[in-house]
């Protein structure tokens, strides 16, 4: 089965987190998820959060840290998630790939249709306040 290694960023703004929806025409479209991607053979998961961030939402990452891991398994690949806590950025996120996003109390969030692999994710951040 095929691995991705993917970094998504939870950014925080005033106790609420950015979700972003999977543009039309992308894998698994309409489903929410964290900004990310996945991460290319000449990086390491911070710097690939960084190029990510700056390409899907137009912003510079500037204080971060790594939060955890975990590895979910759809039918068709495996994908292995880096998830960092985006504390401080430069600009104001932008839908540069054509996506939606909102910002979401951590509370509420679930009732977003997150991706499968998110999950738990939405689940601890319930517990979370940045």
């Amino acid at each position: 089965m095929k691995r991705l290694e993917v970094v998504a960023g939870i950014l925080w703004r005033e106790g609420r987190y950015l979700a972003v929806e999977r543009p039309k025409g992308a894998r698994m479209a309409g489903w929410w998820e964290f900004p990310g991607g996945q991460i290319e053979p000449d990086e390491d998961p911070s710097q690939a959060l960084a190029r990510e961030l700056r390409e899907e939402l137009g912003i510079e990452v500037e204080e971060w840290t790594f939060w955890r891991d975990l590895t979910h398994d759809y039918e068709a690949f495996s994908v292995h998630l880096y998830f960092f806590h985006v504390y401080s950025f430069d600009g104001e996120p932008q839908a540069l790939e054509g996506q939606r996003f909102q910002w979401c109390d951590p509370v509420n969030a679930p009732q977003l249709k997150f991706l499968p692999a998110d999950l738990p994710i939405v689940e601890a951040l319930k517990s979370i306040s940045a």
